[in-house]
């Protein structure tokens, strides 16, 4: 894993060779004269400098015109971009201290600011950041953090604070396999958990100990630490001694892995994208690249360049310093729009064409599997709907019908799945789990107890069009009892969807965790459906926190102890989605493949039903428990062209 390298610079910004403060600061203030700004040249020049020049230009520009450049850059520019050259002026320790400031300052804190910096600075960077703070602000940062988080995650908060993490390189085999001891003894052997010896250890030894250490509790616990701190700990705890365990394997991975996750999906999130590609600029951006590459198979920059726009983006590029990707390197710039442009146009005639030599429909006879499934797993839900229609029009045929009569067996099954919309998939699912003998509650389960409201409302609809019988009667006939009325509740899609609310939260934990005698069971399920079944997932989590709290003990466990069959698994199955979805879809999937024979069923219905919203998520989650990859298990569980679709859609092995 790339580490940075201390004998060689692996930052992207490097000092500017001829370098003269005052002819910068000349070229900034001609850049502001008059009406508007020359933003590109401001861009240009800053960027092109160190943080130690940058700080220089500052000083020069005082001296030359009695003004304060930062506020000179703010007056003249806005926005995003404004935020990030503003950043780029402060020196590093500043900039820190500007961005915990903005975290715990006003309403609520941003907890995931404060876990990035405390859990990934060294500790000349830690004592920097707590004199910078001092200076800035006439305050005192550990009194500010202290005042505004709790619990064990102030706890550790402060020991990182101290910037007094072990250096010696010099490790001792005796205190690694003792400390990787304590560890399991604190946490997995132990019932509740003695979270001091967490904070402790991770907190004060080096990191060449603690990486030792981890392996030596591979050994011994059989899974990776990772996984032992998500079942012991919870909530911005949880978060914070994932993320130093993160930092401690490799900050370079644990930036790219943040980075990536303030660009995926929709919206950008913006303040902590500016925050790395400052703060990380001349430090190991290079390792960053190297990993985001490799562990995404894609480069930073094209993925800021898809993500971004306008003077930010050029100012965010310049940052990043290169592109990483292949096709970087090879295409002149015009043909890499071009080729880009083709690969993202919905539905080209190669796609029906090769849709329609693939299943045999022209002159040339036979099925070409492979063509089918290089064409549909390559494509999204929304590009495969409109090579459903261009099909038709293009040879007056029902591409689904040829498909059907084309293929069989478990390919057939993924797809013919990969053909219908979402919606229409799960509401084919469930129609299938509650029709016919016997109801399959285990379906009905995976597909209600995940899915957001907005996502309820779709299947609805799609239940009512295809079987013109609304979802809920047919539940409502297939089931019975407590366990009826959990899937009734929950086919409402009608789950808050608010944050947590402290007070609510405790109140909603004390009536989970009352178990007095008086009460008949009938208002346990009752209260734990009204409470599991519609609060929304981070007043959930809230719950949760506060159940452990009051009982010692996890929700789950609770739920496994007080109820059965249908209504446990149920239940089970929501404590676990609200705690981590990925996680809840990786288990299944390996049950699914694990020990003889393969569930097909369940395997080809998480493939396809999570393909577009949390594979990734859910790949990540997969390695972390079962230390295996899905693409290997995949690989190694099936076989034919079942296989190299599955794969195709698991995308790259971890």
């Amino acid at each position: 894993q790339a580490e940075p390298r201390e004998d060689v610079y692996r930052g992207s910004v490097k000092d500017f060779q001829g370098f003269d403060a005052n002819q910068d600061a000349e070229a900034l203030y001609n850049a502001m004269k008059g009406f508007g700004s020359d933003k590109e040249a401001i861009l240009d020049l800053i960027t092109s400098r160190s943080n130690k020049q940058r700080v220089e230009i500052c000083q020069a520009y005082k001296a030359l015109y009695g003004k304060d450049l930062i506020a000179d850059l703010k007056y003249e520019l806005t926005g995003k971009f404004e935020r990030l050259i503003v950043s780029l002026m402060r020196p590093p320790a500043y900039g820190d201290a500007k961005e915990i400031k903005d975290a715990i300052s006003g309403v609520g804190t941003d907890e995931k600011c404060l876990i990035e910096i405390l859990a990934s600075r060294t500790n000349q960077e830690i004592h920097d950041l707590v004199a910078a703070y001092k200076d800035a602000y006439e305050r005192d940062l550990e009194a500010d953090i202290v005042g505004d988080t709790s619990g064990h995650f102030k706890k550790m908060l402060v020991v990182l604070l101290q910037g007094a993490r072990e250096e010696d390189d010099v490790v001792s085999e005796d205190l690694v396999e003792q400390d990787a001891k304590d560890l399991l003894e604190a946490g997995e052997l132990k019932w509740g958990t003695d979270e001091a010896q967490f904070i402790y250890i991770l907190g004060r030894r080096s990191r060449q100990h603690l990486r030792l250490v981890f392996d030596e509790y591979m050994k011994i616990a059989g899974k990776p630490i990772e996984r032992s701190i998500r079942g012991e700990l919870s909530g911005d705890f949880e978060k914070l001694m994932l993320a130093v365990v993160k930092c401690i394997r490799s900050t370079a991975e644990y930036f790219a892995e943040r980075l990536y996750k303030a660009m995926k999906g929709l919206g950008t999130r913006d303040n902590t994208l500016i925050r790395i590609m400052v703060s990380r600029s001349e430090i190991d951006m290079l390792d960053i690249r190297e990993v985001f590459r490799t562990k995404y198979e894609k480069s930073l920059y094209n993925m800021i360049k898809e993500d971004t726009s306008g003077e930010y983006k050029k100012a965010l590029l310049k940052l990043c310093g290169g592109d990483d990707d292949a096709a970087g390197e090879f295409f002149p710039e015009a043909a890499q729009v071009a080729y880009r442009m083709w690969e993202l146009s919905a539905v080209k005639v190669e796609d029906i064409t090769l849709a329609g030599l693939a299943c045999g429909s022209t002159v040339i006879a036979g099925t070409d599997e492979g063509a089918i499934i290089e064409v549909l797993t390559k494509r999204s839900n929304a590009q495969r709907q409109q090579i459903l229609k261009a099909y038709k029009a293009h040879y007056g045929r029902d591409l689904m019908a040829d498909l059907k009569s084309e293929l069989s067996g478990s390919l057939a099954k993924l797809i013919l799945g990969l053909m219908l919309t979402p919606a229409q998939y799960d509401a084919k699912q469930l129609r299938k789990a509650v029709e016919g003998a016997g109801t399959d509650e285990s379906v009905l389960i995976e597909i209600m107890a995940t899915r957001n409201n907005q996502e309820i409302k779709a299947i609805n609809e799609a239940y009512q069009e295809a079987y013109h019988k609304s979802l809920e009667d047919d539940l409502s006939s297939d089931t019975s009892g407590h366990f009826k009325r959990i899937l009734v509740s929950l086919a409402l899609g009608n789950r808050d969807e608010g944050p947590e609310n402290a007070t609510q939260a405790h109140e909603d934990a004390k009536k989970l965790a009352d178990v007095s005698s008086n009460d008949s069971s009938d208002s346990l399920e009752t209260r734990f459906l009204s409470i599991l079944c519609t609060r929304s997932y981070p007043h959930l989590r809230r719950v949760f926190q506060e159940f452990i709290k009051m009982t010692n003990h996890d929700v789950e466990h609770a739920i496994k102890k007080r109820m059965s069959g249908d209504v446990r698994d149920a239940f089970v199955a929501i404590v676990r989605s609200v705690k981590n979805k990925p996680a809840f879809f990786a288990d299944k999937l390996y049950k699914s493949m694990k020990g003889a024979g393969t569930d097909e069923r369940t395997l080809t219905r998480i493939m396809i039903s999570r393909s577009e919203i949390d594979l990734f998520n859910i790949r990540g989650e997969f390695i972390d428990l079962f230390d295996k990859s899905l693409h290997h298990m995949i690989e190694k569980d099936t076989s034919g062209d079942y296989r190299k679709a599955l794969l195709a859609l698991c995308g790259g092995e971890d």
